[in-house]
């Protein structure tokens, strides 16, 4: 992937074909910015899936490491569903 290129809204409304086949054919991505503020990035439809991927198997596998510790340090000092919500009730 390329550097990305930096556009306006503007920039990006005169040329979103360019822009578009940009990031398809080049691979580079576009920074769109409104008043000189980044907003929101054009990407290949193909680096789009591959990073979402990445964040789908990177949270699967945070929730499994959670999953993990809390089974290894067991349930001392743990609550059940019942009292959390009689908890919860009692601070209201």
């Amino acid at each position: 992937m390329s550097e990305p290129v930096i556009a306006s809204m503007a920039e990006v409304r005169k040329h979103l074909a360019d822009v578009i086949d940009r990031a398809r054919r080049e691979e580079t991505p576009t920074i769109i910015t409104r008043r000189g503020k980044s907003e929101a990035v054009l990407v290949d439809i193909d680096e789009y899936r591959r990073l979402r991927e990445a964040a789908e198997r990177y949270e699967d596998e945070w929730l499994n490491r959670l999953a993990d510790q809390a089974e290894v340090e067991g349930t001392e000092g743990s609550v059940s569903m019942e009292e959390m919500a009689a908890l919860l009730r009692s601070a209201n």
